[in-house]
């Protein structure tokens, strides 16, 4: 499943074929926020590892699958009510057959996500 336009949309993109950061605005009308949870949304931990993914394919020009998960933390509980604008930033480095990523979600209070792992073509 693709978030992209329906969970998130992509604002502005600052990157190379290496580095990037991308201004999203996250979608409060997703029908992932009706299920998790009416009333209170939050932003899931899988919602948020795919957009991870999604951004690094965007940065890397490839369709990606995510091989490893080295390190994954949650720091802050995400909501499009509270945080409705975020940035995923992201380092891709080549290794055979993918990129090594390192990545994480923040707005200019806070740090949601920290992601370590690889992913291959």
């Amino acid at each position: 499943m693709l978030l992209e336009n329906k969970y998130y949309q992509i604002m502005e993109v600052k990157a190379n074929q290496t580095e990037g950061k991308f201004h999203l605005h996250l979608l409060p009308d997703c029908d992932v926020y009706q299920g998790h949870f009416p009333g209170h949304p939050i932003c899931s931990g899988v919602c948020h590892i795919e957009t991870i993914k999604e951004c690094t394919m965007h940065l890397t020009g490839k369709r990606l699958s995510i091989a490893t998960i080295k390190q994954c933390r949650f720091l802050s509980i995400a909501t499009p009510s509270v945080c409705p604008e975020v940035d995923v930033i992201i380092s891709a480095c080549p290794i055979e057959n993918g990129y090594k990523v390192t990545a994480r979600i923040t707005d200019a209070a806070r740090t949601y996500v920290e992601f370590k792992g690889t992913m291959t073509v």
